[in-house]
Formats: C-alpha cells, sequence, structure tokens
C-alpha cells in the first residue's frame, strides 16, 4: 500500500511540474526547433492511429483509376498540393523548407490505402500546415486528387506538365500555376 501511495504521490509531482513547464513556456513550439524525439513518435503514432481508425469505414469509388480522374486530379494537385508534397521534376520549394513536420514527398513516400489520402486531404491534420481542403472541395474533387496520388510514383516530370498544362481558372481563381515549369 506504501508503494502505490508514494507512485500516486510521485506521478502528480509530476503531472505539477510537467504543467508549470508548459504553461510557462518552456516547450518551445517554433517551426524551426524540431520536437523531441519521444514527443515526435507520441504524436506520429497518435496521428496514425487516429487517422487509420477514422479512415477505415470510407469506401473508395469503383472508377478510381479512370483517366479523367487522374488528369483532373494532377490540376488541382498541382494548384494545391505541390508547392509542399512536391511533383515530378520539383526538387523543393521555399514554403516547404518552412514546415514542421516536413511534408512527405508524396512522389517518393506514396500514400498507399487510398482511403487514408482522402479522409487527410478531407480534414487536414492538425498542427502540421496540411489544410482541411474538405471545407472547400467535395469529395468528387478529393477523390480526383486521391486518384493522381496513386499515380504520381510512376509520373516523368513530361507527363506531369502535359496533365497539368490545362488547368481550370474556374475552381480556384486563377489560369496557371506557378509551379509549372
Amino acid at each position: 500500500m506504501k508503494c502505490l501511495k508514494a507512485f500516486g504521490i510521485i506521478s502528480i509531482v509530476l503531472v505539477v511540474i510537467a504543467t508549470l513547464y508548459l504553461v510557462a513556456g518552456g516547450y518551445n513550439v517554433a517551426a524551426d526547433d524540431p520536437h523531441w524525439r519521444a514527443t515526435a513518435l507520441l504524436l506520429a503514432a497518435v496521428r496514425e492511429r487516429s487517422i487509420a481508425s477514422r479512415a477505415s469505414p470510407i469506401v473508395v469509388p469503383p472508377d478510381l483509376n479512370t483517366a479523367k480522374r487522374v488528369a483532373d486530379g494532377a490540376v488541382d494537385y498541382a494548384e494545391m498540393c505541390a508547392g509542399c508534397h512536391l511533383a515530378p521534376g520539383i526538387k523543393n520549394t521555399e514554403l516547404r523548407e518552412g514546415l514542421y513536420p516536413t511534408p512527405p514527398d508524396l512522389a517518393h513516400d506514396p500514400v498507399s490505402d487510398p482511403k487514408v489520402a482522402f479522409w487527410t486531404i478531407k480534414h487536414g491534420i492538425k498542427m502540421t500546415g496540411m489544410p482541411a481542403w474538405g471545407k472547400s472541395h467535395n469529395d468528387e474533387l478529393i477523390w480526383n486528387m486521391v486518384a493522381f496520388l496513386h499515380k504520381l510514383p510512376d509520373t516523368t516530370p513530361e507527363r506531369y506538365r502535359a496533365l497539368t498544362a490545362k488547368a481550370r481558372p474556374d475552381e480556384h481563381g486563377h489560369d496557371d500555376d506557378p509551379m509549372r515549369q
């Protein structure tokens, strides 16, 4: 019983110290100062489990791999995603360099599960710079981006430029893509 009481007191003291540290501003939230390794591992585990549990009931459309979906998704990807997640022929961007955590290069680190890709695009991820595109884009447009994401690792720079040459000014308010070379 004495061990249990001592453990309880020590736990309370540690929680109070941690709370004071955090409330006093001791933890640096600056994007140019990486998380402690334990913090990064915990956040990654929480993120992965959270997304997996919420994405599991999503139903993938049967026509996900059609040429039209891929082409339409490529245009949206160029306009909204390439600045952070790169694209074939794009090595880095100033925007991406300033983000922490660094967004994945989706051509080299693809999202294999379309449900996870859809959920992430639609809902975003807190404190990562990943916006919730579902607030401004319907599910059809998001599925188009997912369709393109699955073709992205095999897309050459030339094919990417061809797919994104016809930007749609009506949906995003501009005619061309500054990422296009």
